[in-house]
């Protein structure tokens, strides 16, 4: 099972993760389930309608859009890092915390590295499936590693030509 760094008050803690990652494959587990957009697609309702906690998993080329409808239902939505360097999972952030107002888990999942966290946290994710071993504490670190910004963005943060003017 792979770690979970919640960032909750802009403080990052190690948490016992409550969901199961089922692969398409896998007969569906009980409990609180993360799922792929296509399994959410064909059996979403049911898990929705027994009553459980469902997040949906969005590969990097899959649109957040597909989601729209069933957002407000939702309680995680993974998004996933292929690589480090492909940043749609980014946009995608963005995109639920923006435009959709999605209010609940925002998770970065797959090739997730503490040095990119300052920028996900700015995007709107909350939760973190690292990559490597590294502590709560050092995704603490990095993702306030910045005092000032340049540009708005979903965390709310004042850029710092605001800051200027205040």
């Amino acid at each position: 099972m792979p770690t979970l760094i919640e960032l909750k008050d802009g403080v990052a803690k190690a948490a016992e993760d409550p969901f199961t990652h089922v692969a398409d494959d896998q007969d569906m587990a009980s409990g609180d389930v993360i799922v792929s957009l296509g399994r959410f697609q064909a059996e979403g309702e049911g898990l929705l309608s027994e009553g459980r906690r469902v997040g949906v998993r969005l590969k990097a080329e899959e649109e957040v859009e597909a989601l729209a409808y069933d957002l407000p239902q939702l309680s995680v939505v993974a998004l996933e890092f292929p690589k480090y360097r492909d940043g749609r999972a980014y946009t995608n952030a963005r995109l639920l915390r923006e435009r959709f107002h999605f209010k609940g888990e925002v998770r970065a999942v797959g090739d997730v590295l503490r040095e990119q966290a300052a920028f996900m946290v700015r995007v709107g994710f909350d939760a973190f499936e690292p990559a490597d071993d590294a502590s709560s504490n050092e995704w603490q670190a990095a993702a306030h590693r910045y005092r000032h910004v340049y540009q708005r963005s979903a965390d709310g943060r004042a850029p710092a030509f605001a800051e200027r003017e205040g």
